[in-house]
């Protein structure tokens, strides 16, 4: 039963798991757009999105939260000084995934997960 297990597993450990979303993120947000998996990509989603929110705040606190998910530098001041203004008068909704078939190798469904222009 999953009587409120919250997320999906992606056949990972815990810290396997912690360790792919924040690559992913940091990903996201130096090139405003990445190919992956759907399950993935829907799994990226609430977590870059509450680092965008963070960031929309960008006082210190915010700014230190967000570090302990982010820890790449480079992404972070990206973040709060390009992704975070861009999206202040914007209330959530700050990424897009679109489906884009299936892999060929394995059949598995890929998805485009990026951020929109405004």
């Amino acid at each position: 039963m999953r009587h409120r297990a919250k997320g999906r597993q992606l056949s990972r450990t815990a810290e396997h798991r912690k360790a792919l979303l924040r690559n992913m993120a940091t990903s996201l947000f130096t090139h405003e757009q990445i190919v992956t998996t759907e399950a993935k990509a829907k799994e990226l989603r609430p977590y870059a999105e509450r680092l965008i929110t963070l960031a929309r705040r960008g006082d210190l606190h915010a700014r230190r939260q967000a570090e302990q998910k982010l820890r790449d530098r480079e992404s972070l001041g990206r973040l709060f000084t390009e992704i975070g203004p861009r999206f202040a008068s914007r209330p959530g909704g700050y990424t897009r995934i679109l489906k884009l078939g299936h892999r060929p190798g394995d059949g598995a469904d890929l998805a485009r997960i990026e951020l929109l222009a405004e």
